[in-house]
């Protein structure tokens, strides 16, 4: 097939753009004719909560145009345009916010008066993990532009409905595993890399840090008697999203001293460090719908422990991979004491290599064709 994918990608940086660029990657390998039409223009800076959208690594083998203006009209009719000229059986939408839907529902309505292309809307977020009033009124245009849709989680899934004048396709499989960021290495080797003591026992919480990712949940679990006083240590590496000094300041309070901070973008090539240094990764979410970074830690088969919100209990069968439990402190100290306590993670991790063959990138793009 001749198939356009519409949205981030490099030179932008983030998990959205590495989905995409390996979701096109896989339809390349498979035989079809895929380009991706990314952004000249994101966000307007004074939108953007990090320190820079763009990436500093090199370029995807993939066909990658810059041309979707988030925030220009005459832009979007252009490129509906362009897309129109290049005559493609499929074009997929990349939506993971409503602030892209008029962009984005212009840009399939315009195109579908010029060509044949049937326009799918690959969900991300139906509604954002911070929602405001913008969900409500923005999206709509979006998903009613859209011919059918594909989400990531059973959760999402169910939200489209709530936004549709009359139903249309749908479908879902879960998440992928993120294959492209290194190859296992020791927990010895990533310890020295990073400068940690390879004796300890390490907690990874990973990615961009916003308010509802639970930082401050896990932060609370940490203070436990039960940990506070081990061996455990606690590892944070992403760059802040939101307030940097609410979670420093939480840190000085509960009195912690078993917490190392990598407060900065993570880059693709260090990835591996991170995960192969810890034991368990803790995802401590207070909303979800589905989290790379749960595949990430498949790929690098580490026990994960994951609070029952969005479809994260979905990929993760609590005590066969990990433990899923609810999103406060105390039961996520109970997990992680309950971890360490056992001698569980040989078995997990064994658990982990089968279980994360569900989630191949061709399962993925097979059900997209069914859709189609």
């Amino acid at each position: 097939m001749r198939i356009i994918l519409v949205g981030t990608a490099f030179p932008y940086r983030g998990g959205l753009a590495a989905f995409n660029e390996r979701l096109a990657l896989e339809f390349q390998n498979e035989g079809d004719e895929i380009s991706i039409e990314t952004f000249t223009l994101q966000y307007p800076n004074f939108l953007f909560p990090g320190k820079t959208q763009y990436s500093n690594g090199s370029a995807p083998h993939l066909k990658i145009y810059r041309s979707v203006n988030s925030v220009n009209p005459f832009n979007w009719r252009k490129t509906a345009k362009t897309i129109a000229q290049k005559n493609p059986d499929v074009v997929i939408f990349a939506y993971w916010m409503s602030f892209m839907a008029p962009c984005f529902g212009t840009i399939a309505r315009v195109l579908k008066r010029r060509c044949n292309a049937k326009c799918i809307g690959l969900i991300h977020n139906m509604i954002a993990h911070e929602p405001s009033i913008f969900d409500k009124i923005l999206a709509p245009y979006f998903v009613n532009a859209m011919d059918g849709f594909f989400t990531l989680s059973q959760s999402v899934f169910k939200e489209i409905e709530l936004f549709e004048r009359k139903p249309k396709p749908k479908s879902w499989s879960p998440h992928p595993i993120y294959d492209t960021y290194g190859a296992l290495i020791s927990k010895e080797q990533a310890c020295r890399h990073l400068g940690l003591n390879p004796e300890k026992r390490y907690i990874l919480f990973f990615g961009f840090i916003r308010e509802y990712k639970g930082l401050d949940l896990l932060l609370h679990a940490m203070a436990n008697e039960r940990i506070k006083n081990s061996n455990i240590h606690l590892l944070v590496a992403g760059e802040f999203y939101s307030n940097e000094e609410k979670y420093k300041k939480l840190t000085e309070n509960l009195g912690l001293q078993n917490i190392t901070w990598f407060s900065e973008y993570i880059p693709d090539n260090e990835v591996n460090n991170y995960f192969c240094a810890a034991d368990v990764i803790v995802q401590p979410y207070k909303s979800a719908t589905q989290s790379g970074v749960t595949q990430v830690g498949y790929h690098f088969e580490k026990p994960m422990i994951v609070t029952n919100v969005g479809g994260l209990s979905e990929i993760i069968p609590d005590e066969k991979v990990g433990y899923v439990v609810e999103p406060n402190s105390h039961a996520l100290a109970n997990a992680i004491v309950k971890f360490f306590a056992s001698d569980n993670a040989e078995k997990m991790t064994e658990n982990i290599r089968e279980e994360k063959k569900k989630y191949a990138w061709n399962i993925l793009t097979e059900k997209l064709r069914t859709l189609f």
